[in-house]
């Protein structure tokens, strides 16, 4: 297609609508996968901390 101004290529021959919805929403979807995927990577972290902190707990206590 060719464009002969900005408002025809924001209208992309009338499914602009589809088009900038369609990019938004995998925009949207994609940014929220990587929060996700943060947000339980820090988890696992942290989870993964406080077993080394129980593991150490235990032994010393264990240790005569």
């Amino acid at each position: 297609m060719i464009w002969k101004s900005l408002d025809d290529f924001i209208a992309m021959g009338g499914y602009g609508f589809y088009v900038w919805g369609s990019y938004l929403v995998t925009a949207t979807l994609i940014t929220t996968e990587i929060l996700m995927l943060r947000m339980r990577r820090r988890a696992v972290e942290k989870a993964r901390r406080m077993q080394a902190l129980l593991s150490e707990q235990v032994t010393h206590e264990t240790t005569p």
